[in-house]
């Protein structure tokens, strides 16, 4: 189910993108993203939020990959954003995450086969956050159990946090897919908040 609607802010020739991205010292491989030939109308912004994304994504990140794809993922799927869910269900193939754990995040709670223990208290910490602003303390004591740095504890909280408002940005933009991309992999459901 692809969105029908036009982005709000028209997007750059890729071109353009590309020099923009280029003279601001921003990795290359985004300038083609739809998302970042929209933010790139202001350079300035958008070259923060890559900073942001290749710290969480390449360097240095300590939170260990699978579990920020699944906490992406559930992002995507609650709030409906289509991008967010098709873009990282893409990433997570090429890290080899099982296509059940991803679709396992649509309804975890009902999912007692797939995901692990540590998986389950993962999405319960993006729950509360997106429902009730933080994690509670019983989650957090879990989550710490097993995210035992304060690096792993921070980029918790930021990678939820920075999901979300791609999740908001993309939507209120509404961002299109990149030309041949299909939406909502692989069996094509999209949530109920994906409608509106």
């Amino acid at each position: 189910m692809a969105t029908e609607e036009q982005p709000r802010i028209e997007m750059l020739p890729q071109a353009s993108a590309a020099q923009i991205a280029a003279e601001h010292g921003m990795m290359e491989e985004l300038a083609p993203l739809s998302v970042f030939r929209i933010l790139l109308h202001h350079p300035d912004l958008a070259n923060q939020l890559q900073g942001t994304l290749k710290q969480l994504l390449f360097e240095g990140n300590r939170l260990d990959a699978r579990l920020r794809e699944l906490i992406i993922m559930r992002i995507g799927w609650v709030t409906g954003s289509v991008y967010e869910w098709t873009q990282h269900w893409r990433l997570s193939m090429d890290l080899e995450i099982p296509e059940a754990d991803l679709i396992a995040v649509r309804d975890w709670r009902s999912d007692k086969a797939t995901l692990s223990d540590q998986d389950r208290d993962i999405l319960q910490a993006v729950d509360e956050t997106l429902e009730a602003g933080k994690i509670s303390d019983a989650t957090w004591s879990r989550c710490a159990a097993f995210l035992t740095t304060p690096e792993e504890r921070i980029e918790l909280v930021v990678a939820i946090g920075n999901w979300t408002m791609f999740s908001q940005l993309l939507r209120s933009l509404q961002v299109p897919l990149e030309d041949g991309v299909a939406a909502w992999p692989p069996d094509g459901r999209a949530p109920a908040s994906a409608a509106g």
